[in-house]
């Protein structure tokens, strides 16, 4: 219980914070509690930002019970003024863990708690509170931007990608249809012709099968060309 210990303790605590399991974070910030009742300013001012960085994770956390006992340290009148001695450090650390609580939580008793503590920020000092409210607005904004063009980026390469696929299989159902129109006519050169030869017999004239035999060859050259 010797003040001058309480940075060397809490820096071991924070050091050692169980991020992933919920219930001995509760129990740890039973203890942060117990450790801030006997820090002098100055050793508080050491671990602050360490402290609040924690504090802030553990107000977003999704488990109620976590969250609920970070804002339980404001019930405390004794941390409560060490943090209006210092709001100026704390409160740009976890404004928008408060912000995002009171919009989006899920739970009514966290939410009940954060919209108290905010209260409690705006008593202390309400121009504070304004000049990280716009940076969080402006933070919030970029990030929204941020994300639509990413978004629409992700839209255009999949619709160039489809288009693509789309141009592919067509020109791949073309050449089908050319192979298939040399096959075709290829049988028809490979049939028996009777009435072509009776009508050379006869003297007849023959351009006929002589200009669909040109057509073959042009149909051969296209699929090579599509190939």
């Amino acid at each position: 219980k010797d003040p001058k210990l309480a940075d060397i303790v809490l820096r071991g605590l924070l050091k050692y914070w169980p991020v992933t399991n919920s219930q001995k974070e509760v129990l740890f910030l039973g203890e942060l509690e117990e450790i801030l009742e006997f820090t002098q300013s100055t050793e508080f001012r050491k671990v602050m930002k360490t402290m609040f960085t924690v504090l802030g994770r553990c107000l977003r956390s999704s488990h109620f019970q976590v969250a609920e006992r970070a804002l339980f340290l404001w019930n405390n009148d004794y941390v409560v003024s060490m943090i209006a001695q210092n709001k100026e450090t704390v409160l740009p650390i976890i404004f928008s863990a408060l912000e995002n609580n009171s919009r989006n939580h899920w739970n009514s008793a966290v939410h009940g708690l954060t919209c108290n503590v905010r209260k409690m920020f705006i008593d202390m000092d309400k121009g504070l509170w304004d000049r990280c409210l716009a940076e969080y607005e402006e933070t919030m904004s970029g990030k929204q931007e941020k994300e639509f063009t990413e978004f629409s980026l992700s839209a255009l390469k999949e619709s160039k990608k489809n288009l693509e696929a789309f141009l592919l299989l067509a020109d791949q159902e073309q050449v089908e249809a050319a192979r298939n129109q040399v096959s075709a006519r290829s049988a028809f050169f490979a049939a028996p012709e009777p009435r072509a030869q009776e009508a050379v017999g006869d003297g007849e004239a023959v351009g006929e099968p002589a200009a669909m035999a040109e057509d073959q060859v042009a149909a051969e050259d296209q699929v090579a060309a599509l190939d």
